[in-house]
């Protein structure tokens, strides 16, 4: 039991290594492909980048100018090396979007208007019906598409398509159901309305600000597209040779950078939280080994008294603080995996063991001992044998 409680510490710290980088990692994962469902030759417009947030922004970014239809419009016109442009229009309640059918209704969906070349831009297709076409948008028809998660909310059991939907204020024919797309906790991916750009704007004409999504011809086009969006929108805002751009062009791989960096944190909170569980099972491993010193004083006088030198007495006691310390990593080890699959199990987290971390982990819990075990290894070698064979 003294043993247990002395590797308790160890145990912990390990645990909570184990177990953090498992959360964190499947949450990379996740993060990573889905943002490579996207596609590879993605290319995004907006009037900001990813992660500026509005206490961050300067005057001269507060007062950009809106990306609007009409950019999106000439980038699908102008721009060569881009074969479609999927503008999104989002619509945001004050309280959410209520969407409804009958009894049933959808928690806070997100409502947007876009193009028919929405599905090809952003490598998500319709499962079931039919996505929005140009004769929708030149008709200005009140027809939408649903994410799976309001199809799950609205229509249990039921097949939506041709079923009357209302959003906020107005009523909408359910034409498609788009297919499941993989999300990060917190996200919508699956929770939306989408609508006909020209019907979004007939019904909210106060929504000027657009999100475009843009497809290159391929990734050899990648760099070119960029060229070409840059310098046409740089010409579309009057701006000369010598000021900043006052538009957002970025592609997925920044957005991953994004998501990165905001990881780094949970990261920081990790290596604290690890790091004083090791030192509390190094400071237990310490002193049981020196409590062990003086109980087993007698032993080392008879083991010195017979031979034993220094050396012998200082392995001896160090290698079983390594011991006690490395039953913890592994008992440590063991539990952080449990702990992770169990968080994934019973919430929406994602969690994948990493190997290097395991091995890492453990060899955390051996130079645990190696540090904290080194003084009352030490200790032991340096008694006098006549004096420990006195001890009583």
């Amino acid at each position: 039991m003294r043993s247990f409680l002395t590797i308790l510490g160890v145990l912990i710290g390990v645990c909570s290594i184990i177990g953090m980088v498992s959360l964190i990692e499947g949450l990379n994962s996740s993060m990573a492909r889905q943002i490579e469902n996207l596609g590879s030759s993605v290319i995004y417009v907006s009037k900001y980048k990813p992660g500026i947030v509005m206490g961050n922004r300067s005057s001269s970014e507060r007062n950009r100018p809106p990306i609007t239809y009409e950019d999106a419009l000439a980038i699908k016109r102008y721009c060569p090396a881009v074969v479609g442009v999927a503008p999104q229009n989002y619509y945001n309640r004050r309280g959410g979007n209520l969407v409804k059918y009958r009894e049933n209704q959808a928690n806070r969906p997100a409502f947007f208007g876009t193009l028919p070349d929405f599905e090809t831009v952003n490598n998500s297709f319709v499962e079931n019906g039919r996505f929005i076409t140009e004769s929708d948008e030149n008709a200005r028809s009140f027809v939408c598409v649903i994410g799976k998660d309001i199809e799950e909310a609205l229509f249990p059991g039921i097949d939506p398509i041709g079923k009357m939907i209302q959003v906020n204020d107005d009523k909408f024919l359910v034409i498609g159901v788009m297919e499941k797309r993989e999300t990060v906790i917190g996200s919508r991916e699956n929770n939306f309305v989408l609508i006909p750009y020209n019907t979004f704007k007939k019904i909210h004409p106060e929504e000027k600000e657009l999100w475009l999504s843009v497809k290159a011809r391929g990734p050899a086009y990648m760099q070119e597209a960029i060229d070409q969006i840059t310098d046409l929108m740089r010409r579309r805002h009057g701006l000369r040779y010598n000021q900043e751009d006052d538009f957002a062009v970025f592609t997925q791989e920044s957005l991953m950078e994004i998501w990165k960096s905001l990881t780094q944190a949970v990261w920081l909170v990790m290596i604290v939280i690890s790091s004083i569980g090791l030192l509390v099972g190094g400071v237990g491993v310490m002193n049981i080994m020196l409590v062990s010193v003086t109980e087993r004083t007698r032993e080392i006088g008879i083991r010195k008294a017979v031979g034993a030198r220094r050396a012998t007495i200082l392995w001896q006691f160090l290698i079983e603080a390594m011991v006690l310390s490395g039953i913890g990593g592994i008992l440590g080890i063991i539990g952080g995996i449990a702990l992770s699959q169990l968080v994934a199990l019973i919430s929406p987290l994602p969690a994948v063991v990493s190997v290097p971390w395991v091995i890492i982990g453990f060899c955390f819990s051996v130079a645990v001992a190696l540090v904290f075990g080194i003084y009352p290894a030490a200790r032991a070698s340096r008694l006098d044998p006549i004096e420990c064979l006195r001890y009583e």
